[in-house]
């Protein structure tokens, strides 16, 4: 078994070195040497999660798990791809507890949320990712939300133990409203779902919106380009829901979505101009 693994890792590496070589002179090349690297990173920090969120939990502080392997991830990925953040409004990633919400892109915004992720927060993930080894274990170890999209009774179970922790032990969640990754080439949002617009609601908490620029500079997966860049982010005021009722969430969604939209296209364009300076 040892010596299998050893195999398999030397021939990764190789085909890493190898694909890194070709990115001299072919953009794929460097796609698919970032892309292996990238989830052998994020396949080493799961595996640390697991052991981290056992550990936290046996001394009751399994809320930061997800935070220390999400900062664990953004420090080792970060140098070696060659991905630089800047985020504005950062102050407001401490209010506490709080339902966070963001657009979501490609497979990079998990290491974006190495950057973001705040102490005392879950994410919330669809249900079938809990059967993936690994990061199946850690994300189960380490308090995600789980959502049976299929499943409307499951859903609302989900939802409520939710509810729960957030008033019982503060603890934050974070959740990407557009249900699915978008892999827009511009600045744009897909239709936004109102699970987390209840959800914050109905825990009384604000909401607060994070905004990440479009980062088709950096990863276009459908273009097979993946190269080194800056990433602008801006986190927006927290939104007070206490006194709203379900009668405010269509409006809630709609309004939180225009402002996101709005500012998604203002820092877009600011983040092009910034890696063209750089």
């Amino acid at each position: 078994m040892l010596h299998l693994l050893t195999n398999f890792l030397l021939f990764y590496a190789g085909a890493i070195m190898a694909l890194s070589l070709l990115g001299r002179f072919f953009k794929e090349g460097r796609f698919y040497a970032r892309m292996l690297s990238y989830y052998f990173l994020l396949l080493t920090c799961t595996a640390y999660g697991v052991v981290a969120s056992v550990a936290l939990r046996a001394v009751g502080k399994v809320s930061i798990a997800q935070w220390t392997t999400a900062r664990a991830f953004k420090n080792t990925a970060c140098p070696l791809i060659g991905i630089e953040f800047e985020v504005e409004n950062e102050e407001w990633l401490e209010t506490r507890p709080a339902v966070f919400v963001s657009n979501h892109q490609t497979e990079l915004d998990i290491l974006i949320l190495g950057r973001l992720f705040p102490k005392h927060c879950s994410v919330t993930a669809k249900s079938s990712l809990k059967y993936i080894p690994f990061l199946g274990w850690f994300m189960a170890l380490s308090g995600t939300v789980f959502i049976d999209r299929s499943n409307r009774k499951s859903a609302i179970a989900a939802f409520d133990g939710a509810i729960r922790e957030i008033r019982d032990n503060k603890q934050s969640v974070w959740i990407f409203p557009e249900g699915t990754r978008s892999h827009f080439a511009t600045p744009d949002l897909l239709p936004f779902k109102k699970g987390a617009f209840h959800l914050a609601i109905q825990a009384g908490v604000p909401i607060v919106p994070v905004v990440v620029a479009n980062y088709s500079h950096v990863l276009h997966v459908r273009d097979r380009s993946f190269e080194q860049g800056l990433i602008k982010i801006k986190v927006l005021e927290p939104i007070v829901t206490k006194g709203m009722t379900g009668a405010d969430v269509d409006e809630l969604v709609i309004k939180t979505r225009e402002n996101m939209l709005d500012e998604l296209k203002l820092i877009s364009v600011r983040g092009v101009d910034l890696k063209k300076r750089s």
